[in-house]
């Protein structure tokens, strides 16, 4: 008995978790698997097949889908490992449905995520809040309130704990602006991990949830009456020329780009986007794009200190709390490498050229000692007699003006 048990206890249990191929956007997914073999890496988790039929990535006829692993979270305390994965065609190929295979990674691409979200009191049930029945303060004392009117802290905090414990990059959570209203907020140094933390935090809130019978709401507007804020997944996000580099003038060549490919950004933040970019609560309109220093009702917030050296990071605060973070770094990343080659197309266009440096590079000489070589060649005594006596101009106002002097 004493040996059964022992053999018991080395079991690991497994989560794998995935992306489904639902329309707008995906839902998480999971199955457990119970493995007898010690799991330390991620290269340690064998890839595993499931019915594609059934998560609207294949068909019946043939609904063999493959998880591979991408990212481990384990806990020395607990007996679970998660491990987030791509899905992978009949053929061994990233699904259509695989936004994440579709990311290029950039470890210097550093990204915060303040994730919004909604609590019901139950799978389609009233907001936390509006289901005792009784008066419901209006807007105003709860962002990062405390007392009576406040609901679902517990709750947030033991997602904390649980995402702390996994090691996610959460850096902080707090109460917002609406009623039954939280945010956490997530950071990665990397563009895939970021997103795939975010994925995870997202997984958790919705095991806990199940755990206490409440539901999370990522809907970006479930309060469409009343005056009530919707909710977010604003997207701070810098690259390495952003944070060492900078100037205004790069900058704002990014915001150029951000414009010209507004409906690129928009087609990619979420569903439902334009109940909640209203131009009110803090946000600007679907149809117009702004930039501001401190605003928090434009597309892009500048930081006070950027706007101040023109180093550091953006918010952009267009993406909604359902948004796809793979699909939201893809497009950001791609206006990114837009937004540098104008920049170095301008500054070759407008940008005075320092010949001397020209010289010293490419061993030409600089436009002076071609003019002084010039000069001291025994033509160049010819060449002012021949232009004196067709332009009748004295050969002494010839060597002034060719000379600049």
């Amino acid at each position: 008995m004493l040996q059964k048990n022992f053999k018991n206890n080395m079991n690991t249990k497994i989560e794998y978790v995935w992306l489904d191929g639902y329309a707008p956007e995906p839902n998480l997914r999971s199955k457990v698997r119970v493995s007898v073999n010690p799991i330390t890496d991620l290269s340690d988790v064998p890839e595993w097949g499931f019915d594609g039929s059934s998560t609207n990535q294949a068909e019946g006829y043939s609904s063999d889908c493959y998880l591979k692993p991408a990212r481990l979270y384990s806990n020395l305390l607990s007996g679970t490992i998660y491990v987030l994965c791509e899905v992978m065609d009949n053929k061994g190929n990233a699904h259509q449905s695989n936004d994440r295979a579709k990311l290029k990674q950039d470890q210097d691409f550093w990204v915060g995520f303040e994730q919004e979200y909604f609590i019901r009191n139950g799978h389609n049930k009233n907001i936390l809040g509006f289901h005792t029945g009784g008066i419901i303060d209006p807007q105003g004392i709860y962002y990062c309130g405390v007392g009576g009117q406040m609901f679902g802290r517990q709750f947030t905090e033991e997602h904390l704990d649980m995402c702390l414990a996994y090691g996610i990059g959460i850096e902080g959570t707090n109460a917002e602006v609406a009623i039954g209203q939280w945010e956490y907020q997530i950071f990665g140094k990397g563009v895939i991990k970021a997103a795939d933390d975010l994925w995870m935090s997202r997984y958790f809130l919705y095991k806990l949830a199940e755990k206490h019978n409440l539901q999370i709401e990522l809907h970006p507007k479930p309060l469409t009456s009343g005056d009530w804020n919707g909710s977010g997944l604003h997207t701070n996000f810098s690259n390495k020329r952003m944070r060492e580099t900078g100037g205004e003038k790069y900058f704002k060549s990014i915001f150029k780009v951000f414009e010209s490919r507004m409906k690129e950004h928009i087609d990619n933040y979420g569903s439902d986007n334009h109940l909640r970019l209203t131009g009110k609560h803090e946000t600007q309109s679907i149809d117009k794009f702004s930039w501001g220093v401190s605003d928090r009702g434009a597309s892009i917030r500048v930081p006070k200190v950027v706007g101040e050296t023109w180093k550091g990071y953006l918010e952009d605060r267009r993406p909604a709390s359902n948004a796809n973070p793979y699909k939201v770094l893809q497009i950001i990343s791609e206006s990114l490498d837009l937004a540098k080659d104008l920049d170095d197309t301008l500054h070759v266009m407008y940008d005075d050229v320092d010949t001397t440096k020209l010289s010293e590079k490419f061993g030409t000489l600089s436009t002076n000692d071609l003019l002084d070589e010039y000069t001291n060649d025994e033509n160049y005594e010819l060449t002012l007699d021949m232009m004196e006596s067709k332009a009748n101009v004295p050969s002494e106002e010839l060597k002034f003006n060719l000379n600049g002097k």
